[in-house]
């Protein structure tokens, strides 16, 4: 620890992530634990000297008997403060991974809660680094994943994360309304401080927190990787040598990404349709980890996938591709052409998904269509073998037949009315987003991600 006092360090940790000119509302996400306790009574104190104005928010998981009054707590704590507060509920439907979709659904429901605020607050520790970079070492995570949790990112909740609110799930008061833009970033400003300052903090100030049982249940993987760090602390591998190697690898991914984005510009082209051609003999002459990184970012992107493939698949699909084979994973396909690498939509991954056209087909594209010709009975689905046929005059058509395949298409009944990406039918578009944003292209993708 540094001898610093605590609120200093944390108005220079929140100067160097939004200042110097400072957003006039932030958001807090404040379960009542101590840490994030303790990071609203510093953001109280800090506003005192900056004006800004504070919304918090509890993301109620419903996991627990007591989470409700533990919402309460926030709710009272911040009243007295003077500041508003809301908690959303969250109803989980038994499936998959709690700890995952519990991390997914608070991204969401913070993003539905938080109106036209940019910043939202998250009381990640130093304590929480360690961990982290633990548990994906445990997984064999490369640079990437031992970098651990960025100081700030930009977070787009992916679809499906939650369904609709009910009117209850929401309670009490919300930021304003506007034009929020798509996404928000979250903010670390405690990254560097250690769970145990903070709850010293705390005691000091005789503030109110509340411990979750949890937090000692050993069916979690992070709580069994709480425990052994104190045993692995004791032979000098402490949260803070794990941070600092956290922030070594960060250093080294950010050089990678920039190797990366070098390739994108000298070696790739994409379209608006959503796919990816490399430069075949330029692709080999890369170092191993850009083509890797290379390769992957192209699936994610064409899929719109949230994570990267497993790192065992993508280098099997590699040595394909090097030795001149296609594949597919991830929902994305490699094609083999004669000077280009051509990375599409698996067609398996959209062929049964049909929709509304005003509907967003497949996660990614929005149709518009300005002159209403569109039939009540029109869907929205993958063009396919079927509405290719369709297609009498291919003459204009840049894109050989298997690429087309998987491109959006209007429909109705078993005819083709439209493919807005190669220009067949009448005067639609077709407006393709990527993990939420509008698309503008892979290197702006692999910037941004």
């Amino acid at each position: 620890m540094t001898d610093a006092p605590l609120a200093q360090r944390f108005a220079e940790a929140m100067g160097q992530l939004l200042g110097p000119d400072f957003p006039s509302d932030l958001g807090l996400a404040v379960s009542g634990g101590g840490d994030s306790m303790a990071m609203l009574y510093l953001a109280h104190n800090w506003t005192r000297e900056y004006g800004v104005r504070l919304w918090v928010v509890t993301v109620d998981h419903g996991l627990r008997a007591e989470s409700a009054a533990e919402a309460n707590l926030v709710a009272e704590e911040c009243a007295a403060l003077g500041w508003p507060h809301a908690t959303m509920r969250w109803h989980w439907d038994g499936a998959g991974n709690v700890q995952d979709a519990a991390r997914r659904a608070r991204l969401s429901l913070i993003d539905q809660w938080r109106g036209s605020l940019r910043h939202v607050l998250i009381a990640h520790t130093r304590d929480d680094q360690a961990e982290t970079v633990l548990m994906r070492l445990a997984r064999g995570s490369g640079v990437d994943g031992l970098s651990g949790m960025r100081a700030a990112r930009d977070v787009v909740p992916h679809g499906g994360a939650t369904s609709d609110l009910a009117p209850d799930d929401m309670q009490g008061r919300v930021p304003p309304r506007g034009e929020g833009g798509s996404g928000y970033q979250v903010v670390r400003p405690c990254l560097d401080f250690e769970r145990a300052e903070l709850r010293h903090y705390l005691t000091v100030l005789k503030g109110r927190w509340v411990d979750d049982p949890s937090n000692e249940n050993r069916d979690y993987d992070r709580v069994r990787i709480r425990h052994l760090l104190k045993l692995m602390g004791e032979e000098g591998i402490t949260t803070t040598v794990l941070a600092d190697t956290a922030r070594h690898m960060a250093r080294a991914r950010d050089g990678l990404t920039a190797r990366l984005i070098d390739a994108v510009r000298s070696l790739t082209s994409d379209a608006p349709l959503g796919q990816v051609r490399i430069e075949r003999d330029g692709f080999a002459a890369l170092d191993e980890e850009t083509r890797l990184r290379l390769l992957t970012a192209g699936l994610r992107y064409v899929s719109g996938a949230e994570y990267r493939p497993r790192l065992s698949s993508s280098e099997a699909l590699l040595r394909q591709v090097l030795s001149g084979g296609g594949g597919t994973l991830h929902g994305a396909e490699v094609l083999v052409e004669k000077t280009h690498l051509r990375i599409i939509r698996e067609l398996a991954a959209v062929t049964d998904v049909a929709k509304s056209p005003d509907a967003l087909w497949d996660g990614q594209w929005r149709l518009l269509d300005p002159d209403g010709v569109l039939p009540e009975d029109a869907q929205f689905r993958a063009l396919g073998e079927d509405g290719w046929r369709q297609i009498a005059d291919r003459s204009r058509i840049s894109i050989p037949f298997r690429a087309a395949l998987a491109l959006p298409s209007v429909w109705s009944g078993q005819t083709l009315l439209a493919c807005p990406a190669i220009g067949f039918g009448p005067h639609l578009e077709a407006c393709r987003f990527v993990l939420g944003r509008p698309d503008t292209g892979i290197e702006a993708f692999c910037l941004s991600h």
